[in-house]
C-alpha cells in the first residue's frame, strides 16, 4: 500500500549512529522531511544531502527536522558524512523495514536490466504523524529547496 498524503506515517525506528537511535515517535511535535535515497557517496545521493545539508538551518528555523534513509549501514553513513561534511541526521535501514513501510522498494530498470531498489522520495510529516506532502521519482536539482517551501507554507498554515 502506497503512503500518501492525509494518510498516516508509518511508525519507524532506525539506527543513526553506534548506540544512536530514532523514531518517529521521537520526533512528535515537530515536523518531518523523511528522505529515502538509494546508496552513499553516488552522485545523485551525494548532491541530494549536501543540499539538504546546506537549507538545515532553515528547516530548523521552520521547525522541521530532516532525516535522510538508505539501506546503507551505520559505518556507511559515517564515512559518508565525513567525506562530504554532512551534519544531518542519516538513518541506516539494512532491513529495509521503513523502506518497505514507505513502499520505496521499487522494480527499477537500468540498460535494460531489471533489478529492486531504493525510489528517491521524500515525505513531508506534520507534527501530528500525517503525510503532508509526497514526493515520488524525485528529481535532485531543487528539491531540497522545493521541500523547504512545502515545510514553511505547512508552518504558515498551522499558524492561522
Amino acid at each position: 500500500m502506497a503512503v500518501e498524503a492525509g494518510s498516516a506515517a508509518p511508525a519507524f525506528e532506525l539506527m543513526t549512529g553506534a548506540s544512536q537511535r530514532i523514531s518517529l515517535a521521537s520526533l512528535r511535535g515537530s515536523k518531518v522531511v523523511l528522505y529515502f535515497y538509494p546508496k552513499d557517496d553516488t552522485s545523485g545521493c551525494t548532491r541530494e544531502a549536501i543540499a539538504f545539508n546546506a537549507l538545515k538551518a532553515d528547516f530548523a528555523a521552520a521547525d522541521t527536522a530532516i532525516v535522510g534513509v538508505s539501506a546503507d549501514d551505520v559505518v556507511s553513513h559515517d564515512r559518508f558524512k565525513a567525506k562530504h561534511g554532512l551534519s544531518l541526521t542519516l538513518a541506516a535501514d539494512p532491513e529495509k523495514s521503513a523502506i518497505d513501510a514507505y513502499g520505496v522498494w521499487v522494480e527499477k530498470s537500468m540498460y535494460g536490466r531489471k533489478y529492486m531498489g531504493i525510489e528517491r522520495a521524500t515525505f513531508l510529516i506534520d507534527e501530528t504523524g500525517k503525510v503532508a506532502q509526497v514526493w515520488r521519482k524525485v528529481r535532485v536539482p531543487g528539491h531540497a529547496e522545493e521541500v523547504l517551501a512545502a515545510a514553511r507554507s505547512l508552518a504558515a498554515r498551522e499558524a492561522s
